[in-house]
């Protein structure tokens, strides 16, 4: 019978989150299928052995690093959005502080998106039902602020997945040492999202 994995001390818990943010960014450089175990380990500094102390596999790793994506995003961008009871306000939020994380170089965000097939079947539902959930979110707020009458004729579907595929698109091209400063990238992100889906000005 497997032995059950004891919880991780505070302290390795946030030795496996610095091996995921260092881990992400050489998946988003060379794929997941092209990443291996020994790229992983000399990224972090330690040995493969060291490595497979904290990650069972590299699939585990991949699943680590999205549930640390996801988290990232409950914290810093769903939950205070789910605190602005005015939809608009919301809809605000979601967008600038998802793009403010999107800014912040942490590459776990994008692997999200483009390394899900690598998940077993077991854990691409888990991170898929997490991403579900945030979707339904910015669609639920977007049908609320049509109720409202301060949304365009649109459908709320299509303009969810049009905000997703915005913000997914942004740390393709920011330039942290571009010509904007990050916060002048994100509130032209953010005014350019709610002019093409508010019927109000802003």
């Amino acid at each position: 019978m497997r032995t059950q994995k004891k919880p991780p001390k505070p302290d390795e818990r946030d030795r496996s989150v610095a091996i995921y943010a260092k881990a992400a960014e050489v998946i988003h450089a060379k794929g997941f299928a092209a990443t291996s175990m020994s790229d992983i380990a000399e990224a972090v500094d330690l040995t493969k052995a060291g490595l497979y102390y904290y990650i069972e596999s590299k699939e585990d790793l991949l699943f680590g690093i999205m549930s640390y994506a996801m988290d990232r995003l409950e914290s810093k961008v769903i939950e205070p959005a789910r605190a602005e009871p005015d939809p608009e306000t919301r809809l605000r939020t979601l967008i600038s502080r998802h793009a403010r994380l999107l800014t912040e170089g942490n590459t776990s965000i994008t692997i999200l998106t483009d390394e899900v097939a690598g998940l077993t079947p077991k854990h691409r539902r888990l991170i898929v039902g997490r991403k579900r959930a945030y979707f339904d979110l910015v669609r639920d707020t977007l049908d609320e602020v049509k109720r409202a009458g301060k949304l365009r004729d649109a459908d709320t579907t299509v303009a969810a997945f049009g905000l997703f595929g915005m913000l997914l698109w942004l740390p393709r091209w920011y330039q942290p040492k571009g010509r904007l400063t990050k916060d002048q990238v994100i509130e032209e992100v953010t005014t350019n999202a709610l002019k093409g889906l508010l019927n109000t000005s802003l």
